[in-house]
């Protein structure tokens, strides 16, 4: 029942493909949202969210708290989520997230933060650009996009190991029991990345984003000390994969108990403990079309 009322909230018709460009800045300074509702019904749960709240790693920075509820059950949109108000298209999207340090206390939990844009059309077909984590290894990074009708759902994505300088895969298949396929050339660029000293996603806020154009995806992060931005997939050279409908913004954590990180196949247990996820803030810029 979930999951028929989430599809019905994002399916949009082709009469609404277009959104006027704006730009969105989300701070989370405020004990309200400015820019975004709290899942697909809108309603706040004070347990799951706490907006203005201070980090946990930085005096004086305020940020939005997810929660994970252990009693939530498996499945994305079952636990804490945010999604905003308006539709975005091509541009620029970026954020500064802490992810949770689990090692120590459950090394085996199975929760995924996902810092993602995502709308179904009833005619284009799903729109979706994610960067995710596993929480139960933190150096691991997923990212990627899901295009095309619900039945034929199209994944092309990477995984890294940001710590180790490793990229495990960089592939395409149809669905998610599909049989992947290796990218190479321009869809597998670059070809290698460079390790970050201490990578750790659950030690420290790191700015992370991606780059959305009609033909073209790259996803980066800003390196914490350096400044510089680090290119971890400049994707182009075939439209495949390439989301060509609006979307709207999103972020959410959530209990999976079918997906195990890269490097520990036993990580899906339910969460043990309410977990928590630092976002620090949250930017859109539209890019502009000439």
């Amino acid at each position: 029942m979930i999951s028929a009322i989430v599809v019905a909230v994002a399916l949009t018709t082709s009469a609404q493909k277009e959104a006027a460009p704006y730009s969105l800045t989300e701070d989370f300074n405020d004990t309200a949202l400015a820019n975004f509702r709290y899942g697909s019904r809108g309603t706040r749960n004070a347990f799951k969210y706490e907006v203005g709240a201070n980090s946990s790693i930085e005096p004086g920075t305020k940020v939005l708290l997810f929660r994970i509820d252990p009693a939530d059950s498996a499945g994305a949109g079952r636990g804490p989520e945010i999604i905003s108000k308006e539709f975005t298209h091509f541009g620029t999207y970026s954020a500064r997230i802490k992810i949770p340090d689990v090692r120590n206390v459950q090394p085996n939990a199975g929760a995924v933060v996902g810092y993602f844009t995502y709308c179904m059309d009833s005619i284009q077909g799903l729109s979706e650009i994610d960067i995710e984590w596993l929480i139960a290894d933190p150096t691991v990074l997923y990212i990627g996009t899901w295009t095309g009708p619900g039945r034929q759902l199209r994944r092309i994505g990477r995984t890294l190991n940001l710590a180790k300088g490793i990229v495990y895969s960089t592939i395409t298949k149809v669905n998610h029991n599909g049989v992947p396929t290796d990218l190479t050339g321009l869809q597998n660029q670059p070809g290698t990345i460079p390790a970050i000293d201490g990578f750790d996603a659950s030690s420290k806020f790191y700015v992370y984003g991606f780059d959305w154009y009609p033909d073209r995806l790259r996803w980066w992060l800003i390196h914490p000390v350096t400044g510089q931005k680090i290119v971890l997939w400049d994707y182009q050279g075939s439209q495949l994969g390439i989301p060509p409908n609006r979307t709207q913004y999103r972020m959410n954590f959530w209990h999976t108990n079918s997906w195990p990180v890269e490097t520990n196949p036993n990580s899906v247990e339910k969460p043990a403990h309410p977990y928590e996820l630092e976002v620090d803030w949250m930017k859109y810029e539209p890019l502009e079309m000439k």
